[in-house]
């Protein structure tokens, strides 16, 4: 996983964003946001696979990967939201195109619908958006972090590994999953993983506010899912789908929750032919 490096820093009141953009610097801006216990690593390959035609813009949000992790931080849903509006008046962007993968989903749109960011084309992937979301882990962890927080550090790690790798349907190669499971690892990153786990727990009641509004987005909505994600099912993708006006769906046949990694290619695939307004062969709506 030698190759992606985060160039760039914004700073916020949820601590130090780092971001990077490569790709056509003629093409339309293409905005990609990850999702919980994750990185901007997890767009690796379909990032490039459309820098060709857009330029890409990457961050890690405050507390994940590369970016500040600190005891204090503001880590909740509505924090993440403001910092990605401001994030976007930062680069200057007016309605770019955004993709966004599991929390990130919330993220943004929380952006969009709360804070006013505008978007030409949204397009979410195994979104957090409805409820109930998060794993029975996820929720066992964040009510006893202060249990948690003890283990030992290798055996933190082998549960770590254990959670994240549950997020893909087939499994991760070793490569990948020790680059999703790195910023997690040592004393700090341990202390870093329970903490926004903690911190989840409360985001359901930001969820919970935004359904109402799914109806009001006047925006093309892609909605991509893997057919086999055991952390939000199948049945949430159709559901959001159908609240939002006009939105597709598209399920990915043996990708779970990891989509951007589990089926990169398909991925990459239709949402070029979302992004570009062209319908390939698949029906443009999965519901039916």
């Amino acid at each position: 996983m030698v190759g992606w490096q985060l160039s760039g820093t914004y700073g916020t009141a949820s601590g130090v964003v780092r971001w990077d953009r490569f790709g056509n610097p003629e093409g339309e801006p293409l905005v990609l946001l990850h999702g919980t216990p994750f990185s901007s690593l997890v767009w690796r390959d379909v990032g490039r696979a459309l820098a060709a035609h857009h330029q890409v813009y990457v961050w890690d949000m405050p507390g994940y990967g590369c970016s500040e992790r600190a005891e204090g931080q503001d880590l909740s849903l509505a924090a993440m939201g403001r910092v990605f509006a401001g994030l976007l008046g930062h680069w200057n962007l007016t309605d770019p195109l955004v993709v966004a993968h599991d929390s990130g989903g919330a993220v943004a749109l929380g952006a969009h619908l709360l804070h006013g960011a505008g978007y030409r084309r949204l397009a979410l992937v195994d979104a957090v958006s409805l409820p109930p979301w998060g794993s029975p882990f996820s929720r066992l962890v964040g009510e006893h972090a202060h249990v948690f927080e003890q283990l030992p550090l290798p055996v933190h790690a082998a549960l770590v590994r254990e959670y994240v790798d549950s997020a893909s349907g087939p499994g991760l190669a070793p490569a990948v999953l020790d680059a999703l499971t790195a910023p997690w690892l040592g004393e700090e990153g341990r202390a870093a993983f329970y903490r926004q786990l903690v911190q989840r727990l409360d985001d359901r009641r930001y969820t919970d506010v935004m359904q109402d509004r799914y109806g009001t987005i006047d925006l093309p909505v892609l909605v991509c899912w893997g057919e086999q994600d055991t952390w939000v099912p199948p049945a949430r993708g159709r559901e959001l789908a159908s609240r939002i006006p006009g939105a597709r769906l598209r399920l990915l046949p043996g990708a779970g929750h990891l989509a951007p990694v589990d089926a990169a290619a398909e991925l990459a695939t239709a949402l070029f032919a979302f992004l570009h307004d062209v319908h390939g062969p698949h029906p443009p709506n999965d519901l039916t």
